[in-house]
């Protein structure tokens, strides 16, 4: 297993204005590779301007539902279907011009959907009941996953409990103005971040302030709303200070806290284990390997590390009924899983398009290998 703070002393490779210059040409070589979808028939066409979706609202019947996202704004964006604070689905990385297709499950009931800036107004989306989603509904629950869902959850109050811990020193060590401490404060809290990247998208409002990024704010870095981990790392990186920083980190601080008592309360279905696990493994994929997450810094190996490490325990919590129901299927994700990990181990060394694209490739084919282990085990709605 890779030990993310051994990492803490990797030269950074991308660096200011020049790290946003790579960081933006590889997310839209990639997205001009990858964005023609195949045709999906009956799939919902929504375009994202500049200020809105269009449409505002749309209607589906439950089960598999398939939106195709054309991108008629100036800048890449996702696109999320959000069910309170919880990220549903979503598709990331849409250049300017091009088009993503999303397919999801879906549950009935009236969820919201992201039309590009934060500060831009929300869209709906009414999902309709169908015989087969009441009968899924009224379905008994499975005593077999009691244990790992017991597991998980301890799992994710412990990466809170370590997140807040580690934000509170990151805040000190800002305080302090002690430059290189808080640069390796902060490595050791977005790896901490990371690892909690199952159970994030169930908090939206809470990552919306701690780890926001330039891109999807209207004035970029100068934006009121540019706050937490990335605005603390534009400062100790791109200014190489702690100036102005001490109340951003002691607010990070204080939403690590909020999210750590979230985490506590937060209630997980048997399918939730690996579906969010495939999807913080295509989330990685799709935008943040490829066009990089930490900008300023270039410290990207070491939080991709603790993100498959996430992704690995939540494997490893289905690991005795996958194994006993589905050998073939544990397998294919733990063959992945290392595969993915070799490719970062090799990144952390050459963080260049190439080796990044070899990690992406590993978190593709980790997300098609999780996605095989709700079926196998009898979970598919």
């Amino acid at each position: 297993m890779t030990d993310s703070h051994a990492l803490r002393s990797m030269t950074p490779m991308l660096v200011g204005a020049g790290a946003l210059a790579v960081a933006g040409l590889v997310a839209f070589t990639w997205a001009a590779r990858t964005s023609a979808p195949q045709p999906v028939e009956g799939a919902l066409q929504v375009a994202v301007t500049e200020t809105a979706c269009a449409p505002m609202a749309l209607t589906v019947p439950a089960g598999p539902a398939s939106f195709v996202i054309r991108n008629d704004s100036s800048r890449p964006l996702e696109w999320e279907i959000l069910d309170g604070v919880m990220v549903v689905a979503e598709r990331e990385n849409i250049a300017p011009g091009f088009t993503a297709t999303l397919t999801e499950r879906l549950k009935p009931g009236t969820y919201q959907i992201t039309c590009g800036l934060l500060s831009n107004p929300r869209g709906t989306l009414t999902v309709t009941a169908t015989a087969a989603s009441e009968a899924a509904r009224t379905a008994p629950p499975v005593a077999e996953f009691i244990g790992p869902l017991s597991e998980m959850q301890v799992r994710l109050i412990q990466a809170g409990a370590a997140l807040e811990r580690d934000t509170r020193a990151l805040a000190e060590a800002v305080a302090s103005g002690d430059l290189a401490s808080a640069r390796a404060a902060y490595v050791t809290a977005r790896a901490d971040w990371a690892r909690l990247g199952t159970a994030t998208g169930r908090a939206s409002d809470l990552v919306n302030r701690m780890s926001p990024t330039a891109a999807v704010l209207a004035r970029r870095e100068d934006d009121p709303g540019f706050t937490g981990f990335h605005r603390i790392e534009h400062g100790l990186w791109s200014k190489g200070s702690t100036e102005g920083l001490e109340p951003v980190a002691r607010s990070l601080a204080e939403d690590a806290t909020a999210l750590r008592a979230r985490l506590r309360g937060i209630t997980l279905a048997p399918a939730d284990i690996a579906a969010d696990a495939a999807r913080l493994a295509r989330h990685l994929a799709e935008g943040q390997v490829r066009q990089g997450v930490n900008l300023y810094s270039g410290e990207d190996a070491a939080e991709f590390a603790a993100a498959l490490d996430a992704v690995a325990g939540a494997a490893q919590v289905l690991s005795p009924l996958t194994t006993a129901a589905a050998p073939d299927a544990a397998a294919g994700v733990e063959a992945e899983i290392a595969r993915t990990r070799t490719a970062i181990e090799a990144m952390s060394s050459d963080p260049s398009p190439a080796a990044r694209e070899r990690v992406a490739e590993g978190f593709t084919a980790l997300a098609g290998a999780l996605d095989a282990l709700n079926p196998a085990l009898g979970l598919e709605a």
